[in-house]
C-alpha cells in the first residue's frame, strides 16, 4: 500500500512481511529510497534504518523485507509496484547448504571434528564452487550477489570468491572482460554501471570499496559468439588464477584457510544456455571449461528445465545439480539499454559516477560512499605511437568456421594476436578502448605469439585523437600513469564523451 505524503515525488510504502517493493529507472532520473522502520535489504544487502539511500543510471531494483517495514521513496521512478510472489525463501534454504558446506570445509582445514550432516554421513568437505546457469533475462547477476550478500552478512568473516564471465557485462571491470574478485562485505546497489560494486581499478584510493582488486582477462566484445574458443582460454586462465589463490589459501594461517572455505560463484553469460543452430558444440565446450577450471561442485539453473535436463545428464553424477525458480520480478532488457549501460560504465571508470539526487534530497549514499567520493578526474596523455603496442585478436572482421568453404584454411587464428598500427587508415583505434596488459615476465627468457593471451588487464585507456601527421596520438587515461612501453589489446569497443 502506497500513501503520499507532503509532495507528488515523495511516497511511503508499508511493506508486509516476504514481500518486496519493485522499481525501474528513465533515463536521467533518480531516486531516494530510505527505510523508515523495520527490516529491509535489497539483493540481500541490508539498509540501515534513516538512511537515505541514491539510485541512478537507470537502475533497476527490489527492496525486499522478512519481516516488514515502511520505507520512503523520493523521485519518480518509471515503474514501481509490490509484490508477494518472490523466490527469495527459496535462495534463503540455498543459502543455508552452502553455509553447511562452508563450515564442513573448514572444519576439514583445521582438523576440527566435522558437524553432523543431517541425513547425510557422505556430505562433501569441500567448499561450495557454484556454476549459475540460465537465459537471458533470468536474473542470474540478482541471486550471485544476493548469495554473496547473505554470506557476508553471517558475520564468519568469509570472503567468496565472485566470477562474471560475461564480457558483456563487465562485472568489476568494463564490458568486454572477464573478472573475479574475494567480496569481503556486502555488495551495494545503486547503478548497473557498477553491478558487482566499485574496484579498486576505478575507485579513489580512500573508498572503503577500494578492497575490492579483481583479476581481469579481456574478451574485447560483448558477444560471446564472435570468438568462443578465446572466451575458452580466458575462462581457464581465470580459473587457474582464482584456484592458485584459493590453494594458496588453503595451506596458509587461519584466517587464509577460512577464505579459501569461503567457495566461489560463477556468474555465466545467457549463450551458455542457448543451444542455438551453430553454437551448441561451443556452448558446451565453454560450460565444460567452466566446470573444470573453478573445480565446480554445485551447478543451479535457474528457470530452464531443458538446461536443467540437460546438466543433470551430462553432470548430474559428480555434480549437485539444483534447479532454481526465477524471480517475477526480472526485468527485460533490450539491446539499446545495454548499450547505454555500457557507457555508463566507461564513462564511469574514467569520471566516477556522477549521479545528482532528486531536489530537496541533501547528503544521500550512492553505494555506501558519499556521492562526492565517487567524482574521479581522469588524465589526458598526448603519447608516440612507439610507446604503447597494440594488439587486436584474430582478424578484425572473422567469419565463424562452419562459413568457410570446403578445404579452405584460416590465414590468421582466433587465437593469433596482430599487431595494430595506428598510422594505417581504418586502423580502428580512434575512439577505441584499450585494454593495457599487466607487463611480460622478465624471468621468461622465451616469448611466444599467444602469450599475451595469459596476461591480466592493469587497466584501461581509451584512443580519443589521431594525429598520424606527428605519429602521436592522445589517450584518457584514469590517472596520471604512464603507459609508455605497455602493451594494450583492442576489442570492438568505442568510447566517446558526451
Amino acid at each position: 500500500m502506497s500513501l503520499d505524503t507532503a509532495t507528488s515525488e515523495t511516497k511511503q510504502w508499508d511493506l508486509h512481511p516476504e514481500t518486496e517493493y519493485r522499481f525501474e529507472l528513465d533515463p536521467g532520473s533518480t531516486v531516494v529510497v530510505k527505510l523508515l522502520r523495520g527490516q529491509a535489504e535489497i539483493y540481500g544487502s541490508e539498509l540501515a534504518e534513516g538512511k537515505s539511500y541514491l539510485f541512478g543510471e537507470e537502475c533497476k531494483a527490489a527492496v525486499y523485507t522478512w519481516r516488514g517495514c515502511a520505507i520512503e521513496v523520493i523521485g519518480r521512478p518509471s515503474v514501481e509496484y509490490t509484490s508477494e510472489e518472490t523466490p527469495m525463501a527459496v535462495y534463503a534454504n540455498l543459502h543455508i547448504a552452502l553455509e553447511q558446506m562452508r563450515v564442513r570445509a573448514l572444519a576439514n582445514i583445521r582438523g576440527s571434528p566435522i558437524p553432523e550432516d543431517e541425513g547425510d554421513p557422505d556430505a562433501t568437505t569441500e567448499p561450495p564452487r557454484i556454476l549459475v546457469l540460465g537465459p537471458e533475462n533470468s536474473g542470474k547477476t540478482s541471486l550471485c550477489k544476493t548469495l554473496v550478500n547473505y554470506t557476508s552478512r553471517v558475520g564468519q568473516g568469509w570472503s567468496p570468491v565472485l566470477a562474471n564471465l560475461d564480457p558483456a557485462e563487465g562485472a568489476f571491470a568494463l564490458p568486454g572482460a572477464i573478472s573475479a574478485a574475494a567480496i569481503p562485505a556486502a555488495i551495494p546497489t545503486c547503478t548497473p554501471a557498477a553491478t558487482l560494486g566499485l574496484s579498486a581499478s576505478s575507485a579513489p584510493m580512500a573508498m572503503a570499496s577500494n578492497a575490492l582488486v579483481p583479476l581481469v582477462y579481456w574478451y574485447g566484445h560483448a558477444d560471446v559468439k564472435r570468438n568462443p574458443r578465446l572466451l575458452e582460454r580466458l575462462i581457464r586462465n581465470l580459473g587457474m588464477g582464482v584456484s592458485d589463490r584459493e590453494d594458496a589459501a588453503r595451506n596458509n594461517a587461519a584466517e587464509s584457510a577460512k577464505s579459501y572455505a569461503s567457495g566461489i560463484i560463477v556468474d555465466t553469460p545467457s549463450s551458455f544456455a542457448s543451444s542455438s543452430t551453430g553454437f551448441n558444440e561451443q556452448r558446451q565446450r565453454l560450460i565444460k571449461a567452466a566446470v573444470e577450471a573453478f573445480r565446480i561442485n554445485v551447478i543451479l539453473v535457474l528457470g530452464h528445465e531443458k538446461l536443467n535436463v540437460e546438466m543433470q545428464r551430462s553432470y548430474g553424477s559428480k555434480i549437485t545439480v539444483v534447479k532454481v525458480p526465477k524471480s517475477g520480478g526480472v526485468v527485460e532488457l533490450d539491446a539499446a539499454y545495454k548499450e547505454r549501460i555500457h557507457r555508463y560504465q566507461m564513462h564511469a571508470y574514467f569520471y566516477g559516477h556522477v549521479i545528482h539526487p532528486p531536489a530537496g534530497v541533501s547528503n544521500p549514499l550512492l553505494g555506501g560512499e558519499a556521492p562526492s567520493d565517487l567524482i574521479l578526474s581522469p588524465s589526458s596523455t598526448v603519447i608516440s605511437f612507439k610507446d604503447l603496442a597494440i594488439y587486436c585478436i584474430g582478424a578484425e572482421s572473422m567469419a565463424p568456421s562452419s562459413a568457410l568453404s570446403i578445404g579452405a584454411v584460416r590465414l590468421i587464428s582466433e587465437m593469433q594476436p596482430v599487431l595494430v598500427d595506428p598510422a594505417l587508415p581504418g586502423s580502428g583505434l580512434l575512439n577505441a578502448m584499450l585494454a593495457v596488459l599487466a607487463p611480460l615476465n622478465p624471468d621468461e627468457n622465451e616469448r611466444y605469439d599467444e602469450e599475451l593471451l595469459d596476461l591480466t588487464v592493469g587497466g584501461f585507456v581509451a584512443v580519443t585523437t589521431i594525429d598520424v601527421q606527428n605519429g602521436q596520438m592522445t589517450v584518457l587515461c584514469p590517472n596520471q600513469g604512464s603507459v609508455a612501453g605497455r602493451t594494450a589489446l583492442v576489442g570492438s569497443f568505442e568510447w566517446q564523451e558526451q
